[in-house]
């Protein structure tokens, strides 16, 4: 085996990018690396960056910096060990040779065509070698136009690249321990950087909308779908890990299984995984609201353990702003789909995000917005002021507000949504809710301060099925101290109070009703 060498992976974006740094440290561990989470204690650093908004950019580009500030400390009070500090993930692959260019601090960028070679890329590095970046490229360029004919594009020799769908020639045969092929044969290694019983799982990647705001099909490449043997096993093998609740995750989650021959193949993996042994919960995210389906709804809300949740991508209300977005629907039809769903599934979650300040919103525009926003009663609100993005059809349209506009119309639209989503709260009160537990005690000590609990204290954090991780709200659980429930277990609870998008919830013992 080669030499055992320190690594630290850096994730910043979205759960998509934290499977991706999963998949590396997978490769990187049955290399024969040592995964560390302190990037200081680390020979390199690797972050996994994010190019999405601007924002996002220039955090990466500040986590990036302060890895390189360690590695000048390498070698002179002796502080740290870093060596070398690279860079992956979206904005890598964006802008490759010019981040390069404009960030020296880094010793390396690499795109998503060197994850496979990754610990091959990083000895190289560590070893003085210097590895040319690349010229970026359209990535939807690479696949073929017709959905059904890329499956065949990702194998062979000359297979193209795509984060997820990687396949390894032939598996390590003595992986270490937490180490697996995470789902199946074609698919690349996996292993867990966090504990905690909630993990992704992408069924597939890129996007074939047109978004005119949006890059990310631009370096993401076109929709490609993870056959469902391969999602499957890799659920068995995180349940296995002592996850407990799966979020399936992907650029569009709604065109699963196009390019597989079956649109509405979404609906028959769903109840699979379902009977995957030890899950609790699986979630899906990030659904576009112009391909619902009446099935798909069905099996949202009526299958065991899948979560009636939907993330839906409205982005705005107003059919003038949606046609300019290259988007579809309007506020009635929004609220007709919102309906139909609650139909179904009165305590559904329902959460979407929203652009302000879009080239040409009008006054008028912006105030339908939030008159869909009121009448929609959503659990949770995303509110972005629109920033031009490089190459994107938008950055090219008249009618762009002004920063101090954009702002004002962030600030207003921000402050309804907050005050919607407290109401929204309130409504739950009285609501039974299945909690996951994900730690125990109260976070900020103040629980039973802060409620009238009875003698009770607050003996865990968790969330309701109609709750994502790290975005919609949680609930603190209470009971009788001392009497905790475990990590990754779900707890039957009454809400009984609310906290802005927060919830209260008492445990309630089974057979008693209270």
């Amino acid at each position: 085996m080669s030499e055992r060498r320190t690594v630290a992976l850096v994730t910043l974006g979205c759960a998509r990018n934290e499977v991706d740094s999963e998949e590396l440290a997978g490769r990187l561990a049955a290399d024969g690396w040592e995964l560390v989470d302190d990037a200081a204690e680390a020979e390199v650093a690797v972050v996994n960056t994010c190019g999405f908004v601007e924002a996002a950019k220039k955090d990466s580009v500040d986590a990036l910096l302060e890895a390189s500030e360690l590695k000048a400390s390498h070698g002179g009070d002796g502080a740290g060990r870093t060596r070398a500090v690279v860079a992956v993930g979206c904005m890598a692959e964006r802008y490759g040779k010019e981040l390069a260019e404009a960030l020296p601090e880094a010793d390396a960028v690499l795109g998503f065509d060197d994850y496979a070679d990754i610990s091959t890329r990083l000895r190289t590095i560590l070893g003085g070698g210097v590895h040319a970046p690349h010229l970026p490229r359209d990535r939807r360029s690479l696949l073929p136009i017709s959905p059904v004919e890329r499956p065949a594009a990702l194998a062979g020799e000359n297979a193209v690249a795509v984060p997820g769908h990687a396949a390894p020639a032939e598996p390590p045969p003595d992986l270490p321990e937490g180490v697996a092929p995470a789902s199946g044969p074609r698919a690349p290694l996996r292993r867990r950087l966090g504990g905690g019983p909630v993990a992704s799982v992408k069924i597939a990647s890129g996007c074939d909308r047109r978004c005119s705001f949006c890059a990310i099909p631009s370096f993401r490449g076109s929709f490609v779908s993870r056959r469902p043997a391969e999602v499957l096993a890799e659920a068995r093998w995180l349940a296995g890990q002592g996850v407990t609740e799966i979020m399936l995750v992907s650029e569009n989650n709604t065109s699963y299984g196009k390019d597989l021959g079956d649109i509405r193949l979404l609906e028959t993996l769903l109840p699979e995984l379902s009977g995957v042994a030890g899950l609790e919960r699986i979630r899906v995210s990030y659904l576009q609201p112009a391909e619902m389906r009446p099935g798909l709804i069905d099996v949202l809300t009526g299958t065991d353990k899948v979560a009636p949740y939907f993330d839906l991508s409205f982005q705005h209300a107003a059919p003038g702003v949606l046609r300019a977005m290259r988007r579809f629907g309007d506020t009635e039809s929004f609220l007709e789909l919102i309906a139909a769903i609650r139909a179904r599934a009165p305590r559904a979650g329902i959460r979407s995000n929203f652009i302000v300040g879009f080239p040409g919103e009008s006054e008028a525009q912006l105030a339908e917005l939030e008159r869909f926003l009121t009448e929609a009663r959503l659990d949770a609100i995303g509110v972005f002021g629109y920033s031009d993005e490089d190459g994107t059809e938008a950055a090219a349209y008249e009618g762009r507000h002004a920063p101090e506009v954009v702002a004002e119309r962030l600030a207003r639209v921000t402050e309804l949504a907050e005050e919607l989503m407290a109401q929204r709260a309130e409504e739950r009160i009285g609501e039974r809710a299945g909690v996951l537990v994900e730690a125990l005690g109260d976070p900020e000590g103040d629980g039973e301060d802060a409620l009238d609990t009875g003698g009770e204290g607050v003996i865990a954090v968790g969330r309701g099925a109609h709750q994502a991780p790290e975005t919609d709200g949680q609930i603190l659980l209470t009971g009788p101290l001392g009497d905790a429930p475990r990590v990754g277990q779900v707890v039957e609870a009454e809400i009984v109070a609310a906290r802005g998008v927060d919830l209260v919830a008492r445990r309630v013992r089974a057979g008693t009703g209270r």
